[in-house]
């Protein structure tokens, strides 16, 4: 207790860290105002059942990532899902187009037009979604919540105040990148889903106490959460070092490499990713189905993807996790590049040939390493699913693994490292007195 207080000192007699830290505090506090500011004309005491409908399915699952804002008909409702969409979309341009890899090799200007696309690719995808957004408060709500002064003039205000909203939810990221501490949009989201924490346990602890169980039962329900969160933490952490060995090389009176470093790879390389695009496949099913007809085999199909405490439902998600781990490590997972930038500055990998040796060297290493990330992510992926089938309370059994809790590890972990360096940069000591925090971005040379 005397580290941690003596820690919380010099973290707070660092004048730049304490105004990083004090700056992230204050936006993150606006974003949380303004999910809770509902749209001009919208009837607020007639949002109850919409908040309920909204909580289900994919619909939950963007709630989830804008903070609660989607059911609340909040400003900031489609949160920064918009901006997080355009981005995965011009990071696969980045893979596929010519153009958009030459800019990504041109160093700083190439990044400024790269985010400059971006920008403008979430204005277009925050247009489709506002206007898809108040067709679903007009079909779930009956047009109770729609004011009756003109379809079209909300329509188009709407479409303006949450495109707005979305715009200004990134802005809010990155100024807490620039000027606060941590990834923006990434505690934006984190902040969103850590705000459902509390109402989750006291529900939970509430339910238990209530029950046969009592609060025993309870305490064993924290002792698994915080085990499962020790294991996410490790598969965050995870990484395979390959030694990379650089030639001597002497440039007047001076000489350069002759030395040994390290390339982390990671065990989870692929991160939250393939844990959202299974639930997006997920929910189309049952969707589909659902309009196209009203049979017996048809329902028990739709119910086979509808709940996730079913077993097939379960096996065939934890499939789908395996499958898109794979397949987006080797979206965003060069092996060639890495050989080709490593021959450029006289690397090599001891024992292995340079050049495409290197590259199969790599990517063999990387497989052999997906697997188990694979396995041990889909695990993660089914326990909210087992937990609400061991009757766990719902709000609180998505944060026994699934988006929730890797989202929350991964972002605590970045920002705590961020924290840490500021700390090692002073002379101070670290947050851990056994070894450094290591974050989703391992050093090169770790």
């Amino acid at each position: 207790m005397k580290k941690f207080i003596e820690t919380i000192k010099n973290i707070w007699s660092i004048e730049d860290l304490r105004n990083r830290i004090l700056t992230t505090l204050l936006l993150v506090l606006i974003y949380r105002v303004g999910s809770y500011i509902a749209l001009p004309g919208i009837d607020a005491n007639a949002l109850s059942n919409f908040e309920k409908n909204s909580n289900q399915g994919i619909l939950g699952l963007v709630n989830m990532f804008a903070g609660g804002s989607f059911s609340r008909a909040s400003i900031f409702a489609l949160g920064i899902m918009p901006y997080i969409s355009a981005s995965i979309a011009i990071q696969l341009l980045t893979i596929a187009v010519p153009y958009f890899q030459k800019l990504q090799k041109e160093g700083e200007s190439g990044r400024k037009k790269i985010n400059q696309y971006t920008r403008i690719l979430t204005v277009v995808v925050t247009g489709f979604q506002a206007s898809a957004y108040v067709a679903y408060l007009r079909n779930q709500s009956g047009g109770a919540i729609i004011p009756e002064y003109g379809t079209f003039f909300f329509w188009l205000s709407t479409t303006i105040v949450l495109t707005a909203g979305t715009l200004f939810v990134m802005w809010l990221g990155e100024k807490i990148t620039d000027k606060g501490i941590g990834n923006g949009t990434s505690i934006i989201i984190m902040m969103g889903i850590l705000a459902r924490l509390p109402q989750a346990l006291i529900g939970e602890f509430s339910a238990k106490v209530a029950g046969a169980g009592g609060p025993i039962l309870f305490l064993i329900e924290i002792a698994v959460f915080i085990m499962i969160t020790v294991g996410l933490i490790l598969l965050v952490q995870g990484t395979r070092k390959i030694p990379v060995n650089y030639a001597k090389r002497i440039v007047g009176n001076k000489q350069y490499g002759g030395v040994r470093q390290f390339i982390p790879l990671k065990v989870n390389a692929a991160g939250v990713m393939p844990i959202i695009f299974a639930q997006a496949i997920m929910f189309i099913p049952a969707t589909a189905i659902g309009f196209a007809t009203n049979s017996e085999s048809a329902s028990s199909f739709v119910r086979i993807f509808s709940d996730h405490t079913n077993g097939w439902y379960n096996l065939i998600y934890a499939v789908l996790v395996i499958v898109f781990t794979y397949f987006y490590t080797a979206l965003i997972f060069n092996p060639t590049q890495m050989a080709d930038e490593m021959k450029r500055n006289n690397g090599f990998i001891p024992g292995v040939k340079p050049g495409k040796a290197t590259a199969d060297y790599i990517g063999a290493v990387m497989d052999r390493i997906t697997l188990p990330g694979a396995f041990f992510l889909a695990i993660v992926g089914i326990m909210p699913g087992l937990a609400a089938a061991f009757k766990i309370n719902s709000n609180f059994a998505t944060f026994f693994g699934g988006t929730s809790l890797l989202i929350m590890v991964g972002v605590i972990l970045d920002t705590l490292q961020q924290i840490e360096s500021q700390l090692l940069m002073r002379h101070y000591d670290g947050l851990m007195s056994t070894g450094r925090i290591k974050g989703r971005t391992a050093p090169a040379n770790a």
